[in-house]
């Protein structure tokens, strides 16, 4: 049975999605112990369907004119069933982060790597995070297991139990 902690429905699971997309952007978060145990079951599961459905593709090849008037073949690349089905119900379960700038890069620069991404969280996930695990999973032969928690100690002010939730 999931823990309450101590906040109304609705509440809790818009702080769960904040958390589990804070931890599968950045790697690392810092929170209470509570909160890093049920951000680690959610964030798990998201990981899990991922991995699963990461590799379905479907290739489709067109013949296309192009502006110099020849029959060009092109072939497009969309996700499969299972994958779109995945990938919508990880777009309502996580919150849309937005790429950020890196130091000293210019606009231009920026617009150009960003241009194709429309959800970067969602294509993190499918394209770096869900192969890692996949690997670890065959090497290892076990699934589950992506998350460490890490005991900090109280905090100052109110004393709670404070924790690092890491991907592993």
């Amino acid at each position: 049975m999931p823990r309450k902690l101590g906040v109304k429905t609705a509440h809790r699971k818009s702080m769960l999605r904040n958390l589990a997309s804070d931890l599968l952007w950045n790697g690392r978060i810092e929170t209470t112990v509570t909160r890093a145990k049920e951000t680690r079951s959610y964030t798990e599961k998201l990981i899990t369907l991922a991995i699963n459905t990461y590799t379905d593709n479907v290739e489709i090849k067109k013949t296309e004119v192009n502006e110099k008037g020849k029959e060009v073949n092109v072939t497009i690349v969309k996700d499969g069933p299972k994958k779109l089905a995945a990938r919508r119900k990880l777009m309502s379960s996580l919150f849309d982060l937005q790429e950020q700038r890196a130091f000293k890069e210019s606009k231009a620069d920026f617009k150009a790597r960003t241009k194709d991404i429309k959800h970067p969280l969602i294509e993190k996930l499918f394209n770096e995070i869900a192969p890692k695990y996949a690997a670890r999973k065959e090497e290892l032969g076990q699934g589950g297991g992506y998350t460490r928690i890490l005991k900090c100690g109280p905090r100052k002010g109110d004393a709670a139990e404070v924790a690092i939730i890491e991907l592993i």
